[in-house]
């Protein structure tokens, strides 16, 4: 038989006058009788890593089993859900708990100092108040699949900073207010608040209208420093013009991402309101994730990292009857009262990151799947008792399908202290990311 069917550009564009209109992935643009997932259409995995501060009351304290809150007895498929993870049931095909995890390379005196800037990199960094750590696999996967949105990862945080107990003599502040470094020296700052991350994803203005005029005036002055700056290059030596040519090609990455900006259609995605004032902690959370709903659908980004609180974060939960602050009340003394408490902060984390699941559940994205099912979702945190500040077993959740690469449904249990690096390996390669190591990494988790 002869298949004479023709197929149309994923990058094909309704195009009238000067507006352009991107197109959805539609079944025209797949070759006739090639799977989706060999060509060029098939959806690229999103990539989201959700860090919470403080641990989990796990099988972590001198109660052991009496008092574990997180890790299922189960193992296999068909876990059962302890109470921080119970609002996560509804997801379980999408969910993969892995337990035995350790990371090493977080291990220091600093504690606080140094746990979020290692989650995502499992390298000690330098001890110096100058910034030299691991890079992260958000930035290792932001170069592979991040390169053709706008933003090729997008960095978010729910309180500006820790306060002075992130910090630390000898480490400094730059390892305890990211989980993001895009190279040893270059710490990817959080943007917590959300007009600033709006306007970051979806460009400044409240209309779309306002937003295409502010985008076309930086096109104009880009422009126009480009053409500036030629003309100076030829009148400069070979090391000032090396300068130049490094500015220049930061200039065009700008203008590279704004021309993809103004290509996007966001007329099917409803853009959540932003509020004048900073709302409540429960509402600007839930704004945040909101957000990354939105950057998904757009296609403006398929890296997001996102800190769930502050290290060291004194905001209160009154919202869910916890008027305590979280940083002193992770402290429990191994006090049960104030450990269920704990519980009630960290179940309220999970009852969130629940929501933000149904609504990405909810979105189609690519052959009949939900952007979901073609996400890869890192949520946990890279301490393990918040008591006794250790690193050892690390609460640790996957959420999402990743375009069929992972099972879900599972309680994968690994030998104690495997390293945590072991599982973000695996990640990148689920991701389509090339990797041979990352940080102590000892190999792939391939049940995973």
């Amino acid at each position: 038989m002869f298949i004479t069917k023709k197929h149309l550009s994923r990058r094909t564009l309704l195009q009238a006058g000067g507006a352009s209109i991107g197109l959805p992935l539609l079944s025209a643009m797949v070759p006739a009788a090639t799977a989706l997932a060999q060509t060029a259409a098939a959806p690229r995995p999103r990539m989201g890593f959700f860090y919470l501060p403080h641990g989990a009351i796990m099988d972590n304290t001198r109660f052991g089993a009496e008092m574990n809150r997180w890790t299922p007895d189960i193992e296999g498929r068909d876990f059962d859900f302890k109470p921080i993870l119970e609002p996560l049931a509804p997801h379980r095909d999408h969910l993969t708990v892995v337990s035995g995890l350790g990371n090493k390379p977080a291990e220091s005196s600093a504690v606080h100092a140094i746990v979020p800037a290692t989650w995502l990199s499992c390298e000690h960094p330098r001890q110096s108040h100058a910034p030299f750590a691991g890079v992260t696999v958000d930035q290792i996967a932001a170069a592979h699949i991040g390169q053709d949105t706008p933003l090729p990862s997008l960095e978010l945080a729910t309180e500006e900073e820790g306060g002075g107990a992130a910090c630390d003599g000898t480490y400094g502040c730059s390892y305890g207010r990211t989980i993001s470094f895009r190279a040893p020296t270059t710490p990817m700052p959080m943007e917590y608040e959300p007009r600033k991350a709006f306007e970051k994803i979806f460009g400044r203005g409240k209309t779309p209208e306002q937003r295409s005029e502010v985008a076309n005036d930086y096109r104009s002055l880009l422009d126009m420093v480009a053409g500036e700056a030629a003309d100076l290059k030829r009148k400069l030596g070979p090391a000032d013009r090396i300068l130049v040519d490094d500015y220049l090609e930061s200039v065009r990455e700008i203008e590279r991402r704004i021309e993809l900006l103004g290509q996007r259609d966001l007329s099917a995605v409803a853009l959540p309101e932003i509020p004048v004032a900073r709302p409540d902690f429960d509402d600007l959370i839930r704004l945040m994730h909101d957000l990354v709903v939105a950057a998904f659908q757009a296609n403006m980004t398929r890296i997001v990292s996102i800190m769930l609180a502050a290290e060291v974060s004194n905001q209160p939960y009154t919202h869910v009857g916890i008027p305590d602050a979280f940083h002193p009340l992770s402290h429990h003394a191994e006090n049960k009262g104030s450990m269920e408490k704990l519980v009630v902060v960290q179940r309220y984390h999970s009852q969130v990151f629940a929501d933000f699941l149904a609504k990405l559940a909810a979105i189609p994205d690519g052959d009949g799947g939900s952007i979901l099912d073609n996400s890869i979702l890192l949520y946990g945190s890279n301490m393990s008792n918040s008591n006794s500040h250790n690193n050892f077993p690390l609460p640790t959740l996957i959420a999402g399908r990743g375009s069929g690469t992972i099972e879900g449904n599972r309680h994968l249990r690994y030998p104690d202290r495997t390293p945590l690096a072991n599982l973000l390996l695996t990640l990148l390669k689920r991701a389509g990311v090339p990797a041979e190591s990352v940080g102590d990494s000892s190999g792939e988790l391939t049940e995973v």
